[in-house]
């Protein structure tokens, strides 16, 4: 679904209900993460790396939402959800003993996350509101809530480094696409994709565990990296296939969302 962008940015009364679901969605983060401090005397660097995550997200929020938009709806609103489990997941990263004490309510947090992200998609559904912005709010979600398994599997000692080539291995991909223009043309909808990102957090939220020794561990991440890797590689091949028959740059009328 494309949007058009109006001339004019929205008036302040416009945007009023939109900054109000990103204050309500901070203040909920600043009760959770006070919580979380008081109950499990977590270093004090974990609300406030947790905070900063969230005001990031918050920013793009405004930065990327569509003009004309006067709320961000009730789809959108549960991606923001998912959004403060993943910022409060990413705030654990700055106490690595939290992490290990707490690992098994911690994968709770990431499978509550990984729910909600079949329920916001169907509510977009439902609500006939799915829209380009509601689609990469929730693939940024993704994409960082695999980043941040990846940073506590490295953090715990329970791999190495290489379980970092998961997390970022999408970044990679858009950053390749500055140069190599015909990698951010669009995509068709593919089950296979998803179904991949599905076990990736799966298998990063099991590998977490303290059940999940070196050997489990490193079989779960590296399944998940061999699986991202084969997926991308389909997905290169796809597009550099479709790349030729597609006018130049300079002669498109339109673009891709």
């Amino acid at each position: 679904m494309q949007y058009c962008q109006s001339d004019t940015k929205p008036t302040r009364r416009q945007a009023i209900p939109i900054f109000r679901d990103l204050l309500l969605g901070a203040l909920c983060l600043l009760a959770s993460t006070a919580l979380m401090w008081s109950w499990t005397e977590a270093s004090p660097w974990v609300p406030l790396l947790a905070m900063i995550t969230y005001l990031a997200m918050a920013g793009l929020i405004l930065a990327f939402v569509p003009f004309h938009w006067r709320h961000l709806g009730w789809a959108n609103r549960l991606t923001l959800g998912r959004g403060l489990l993943i910022a409060l997941l990413t705030g654990a990263l700055a106490d690595p003993e939290l992490l290990a004490r707490y690992a098994t309510p911690l994968g709770a947090l990431a499978l509550l996350a990984l729910m909600l992200d079949g329920v916001d998609g169907w509510v977009a559904r439902r609500t006939s509101t799915q829209s380009d912005f509601g689609a990469r709010f929730d693939m940024e979600l993704d994409a960082w809530l695999i980043l941040v398994l990846c940073l506590a599997l490295l953090l715990l000692g329970k791999a190495g480094p290489w379980v970092l080539a998961i997390g970022a291995m999408r970044y990679a991909f858009v950053m390749a696409g500055l140069k190599l223009t015909w990698l951010t043309a669009a995509l068709p909808e593919s089950r296979r994709r998803k179904a991949i990102c599905v076990w990736q957090v799966a298998a990063l939220m099991i590998a977490l565990q303290p059940l999940a020794g070196a050997t489990a561990t490193n079989w779960l991440a590296g399944s998940a990296l061999v699986g991202l890797a084969g997926s991308f590689m389909v997905d290169i091949c796809w597009l550099y296939r479709h790349a030729s028959t597609r006018r130049p740059e300079g002669c498109r009328t339109g673009s891709h969302s």
